[in-house]
């Protein structure tokens, strides 16, 4: 079995790759019909010759390869038919944007399998960037602090080494006594917890958070049951919750009346609560004046969020009042910083730690028969047609029912 490791051409240029030299390595001394390939690539985190030094040829030629594995969505001109495929669709929520690359997977009946949707058999995802869009998301809410009150300057996450680098960063930084919450307990909410932790902030329980003053910056990491409420005040647990999400209002303002700052780590499901609402960020009562928001879904359940930002201009204002964006130093303004692809400045440790999952979850469905059914729960289409599993995606593929997601 030959893996060819693709290079990424999607803009903006994406410096991650699924497998390094060193996850290559560990998969050729565990399972000897593994080969691999790798398609040069003048951006990668990882050069070539780094590579080569492990034995791995470089080569354009992937069309020898029987699996082609990269990370963002592959250009229609350049999938190569027939083949099986790895790599982020962004498809099975409809996007409407990546219609025309379903449609072309399947005309040139290549074997998709996307990593968002490599589970084991409880629905767990196996291999995800989250834990690193946590860690960045978080350097760059404090960054982000920084800026709104000229208080101190910190250097963009992309232009340092590693995670160890951002630490060290954060550690200079002196923040005064502000409270931080943070929501989700996750990849994602426990990534940014690590650097809150790293640099000396101090967790504290909910009710401490919301009851007391404190000499120093806190933070308290907070979960759905936390800042959601039954309806009809039933005490209910996070099962009945994801199953009936509808059932329950947000409880998030009695944290935004005492937190100066809020990191957005959570996994929003459709259906439930908006966390607060363009309203709820008029009051007087919202304290709020800095928002990371790493999930970054746009006018959404973060009403701050109202787009995008980009790595090169990580944060904008928001005016509560008018609704519209400002500058960041505005006092009326929250600072708002909603990079949507947070893993890509930290290419070097992401790809590493998503490498090391690939190998332990993925490749041995290979050579295992996939006993554990991992292939088949990820394999998105075969045949030339869509799986029974993704079988709902037949109308989006025929233009119909298309919605305005994002992930």
């Amino acid at each position: 079995m030959k893996f060819g490791i693709i290079r990424e051409r999607k803009n903006p240029p994406d410096r991650r790759v699924v497998l390094t030299p060193e996850a290559c390595e560990s998969a050729m001394g565990t399972f000897k019909k593994a080969e691999f390939m790798v398609e040069p690539s003048p951006i990668r985190a990882f050069p070539d010759e780094a590579y080569r030094e492990k034995g791995i040829p470089v080569s354009t030629k992937m069309d020898a390869c029987d699996v082609l594995i990269g990370v963002k969505e592959v250009p229609i001109s350049n999938l190569l038919p027939n083949k099986k495929y790895f790599f982020f669709s962004h498809t099975i929520k409809k996007q409407p944007y990546n219609q025309d690359l379903l449609r072309a997977v399947l005309e040139k009946n290549i074997e998709l399998y996307d990593h968002e949707v490599i589970t084991n058999s409880n629905g767990e995802r196996l291999v995800a960037f989250g834990r690193y869009a946590g860690i960045v998301g978080a350097y760059n809410g404090v960054r982000a602090y920084g800026l709104k009150y000229e208080r101190f300057q910190l250097p963009k996450a992309e232009t340092l080494t590693d995670q160890r680098a951002l630490i060290a960063e954060l550690r200079k930084v002196d923040l005064p006594n502000i409270k931080i919450v943070l929501t989700g307990k996750g990849r994602v909410g426990n990534g940014a917890k690590e650097m809150l932790d790293a640099m000396g902030v101090k967790g504290v329980g909910v009710q401490d958070y919301l009851d007391k003053d404190f000499d120093e910056p806190i933070y308290c990491q907070i979960d759905v049951l936390d800042y959601n409420r039954h309806k009809d005040g039933l005490q209910k647990d996070i099962a009945h919750f994801f199953a009936h999400p509808e059932e329950y209002r947000s409880n998030f303002m009695r944290f935004a009346e005492v937190s100066d700052m809020y990191i957005a780590g959570h996994f929003y499901g459709d259906g439930a609560p908006y966390l607060f609402t363009r309203e709820d960020a008029k009051q007087k009562k919202f304290k709020i004046k800095v928002v990371a928001d790493i999930s970054c879904d746009i006018d959404g359940p973060v009403a701050t969020t109202i787009r995008s930002s980009t790595i090169a201009d990580p944060v904008y204002g928001y005016d509560p009042i008018s609704e519209s964006e400002v500058d960041v130093k505005d006092s009326r303004a929250v600072a708002v910083m909603a990079v949507d692809n947070l893993p890509c400045e930290l290419p070097r440790d992401a790809s590493i730690g998503f490498g090391e999952a690939f190998v332990k979850n993925v490749i041995p469905a290979f050579f295992n028969g996939d006993k554990d059914g991992v292939l088949e729960r990820a394999r998105m289409t075969k045949d030339g047609k869509l799986t029974d599993r993704y079988s709902y995606l037949q109308d989006y593929v025929e233009g119909k029912g298309i919605v305005n997601s994002k992930q």
